[in-house]
């Protein structure tokens, strides 16, 4: 019977995922579209700043309490992480790099999660495990280089920095969910940062708002309330009920999905290519979801 309600956790916890990351899987496209227009930093900081406001509401409607110390400086480390690191780094690429180059190098983001999870809160995934993981995220890789004609670009530089730090904030953000709630734990993170964002955001807002695209503004709004306040309260819930390092692997879906978004929102190309390594990858995370991880 216990084996069987961890079960059924795992399966919601991925369920729980899988919509963050449907809701992520815009976050390059859309960034991509505000930043030919915006200041990268503007929409890197606003975003935080924008979602920070909506977190403020839900703090006046639910009187929640205030976190305890040692959740002060874990919800610090999800801030390094998933609102100055993976936003600042992300939105300097995305001013030259296609979403579906993007998209595709974040593809080993869910490895990246895995290890943090697995060195920082002692998760111990199974040699089969990281043997999918390693797997999904080879191919990946592949696809990137062979996106890439065979290298890398410079900016693939911002999109390692960006990697390692949602990696951080996606494991800690998420074990800090099992004590307090998936909403509670992104909204404080965005409460007590909005101080500096605010001020930031002003400083970076160099352009005027009536000569922006609607396409341009829409892209911000989403990335600011969708991306990163509503689909970390379903990544967050997800991490904490079926673990960092099982859950974590979803993601691998994510670059697949972007270049769906990238497709719809700029008209970058799908080939058959890609719909392969999509179904070699969600096999990984299918035969991931099978293998055993002793906490």
């Amino acid at each position: 019977m216990k084996r069987w309600s961890v079960m059924q956790a795992e399966t919601q916890g991925m369920a729980w995922g899988l919509i963050g990351v449907a809701m992520f899987s815009l976050t390059l496209p859309l960034t991509r579209v505000a930043v030919l227009e915006m200041n990268p930093l503007f929409v890197a900081i606003g975003r935080a700043a924008l979602a920070g406001l909506m977190a403020v509401g839900w703090l006046l409607y639910t009187r929640a309490r205030l976190p305890s110390l040692p959740q002060l400086r874990r919800l610090a480390i999800v801030a390094v992480g998933v609102v100055y690191g993976f936003p600042v780094f992300s939105a300097l690429a995305m001013q030259t790099l296609p979403a579906a180059h993007g998209a595709i190098v974040l593809g080993i983001l869910p490895l990246a999660t895995a290890v943090v999870g697995a060195l920082r809160f002692r998760e111990r995934p199974s040699p089969a495990f990281w043997a999918m993981a390693v797997l999904g995220t080879v191919l990946v890789i592949c696809y990137a280089l062979y996106n890439g004609g065979g290298g890398v670009v410079r900016e693939d530089v911002w999109l390692l920095l960006a990697i390692i730090s949602a990696a951080l904030g996606y494991s800690e953000g998420g074990k800090l969910s099992e004590h307090m709630s998936a909403t509670a734990v992104i909204s404080w993170v965005l409460i007590l940062t909005l101080p500096l964002n605010l001020a930031l955001t002003w400083h970076a807002m160099d352009f005027e708002w009536r000569q922006l695209s609607s396409a341009a503004v829409y892209g911000f709004v989403y990335v600011g309330v969708i991306s990163m306040y509503v689909g970390f309260m379903f990544w967050y819930k997800g991490l904490a009920m079926g673990g960092v390092a099982r859950v974590g692997q979803v993601q691998l879906l994510q670059p697949f999905l972007s270049l769906f978004g990238a497709y719809a929102v700029l008209g970058e190309p799908i080939t058959m290519v890609n719909v392969l390594f999509a179904s070699a990858v969600l096999l990984t995370v299918v035969l991931g979801k099978r293998t055993a991880v002793v906490v």
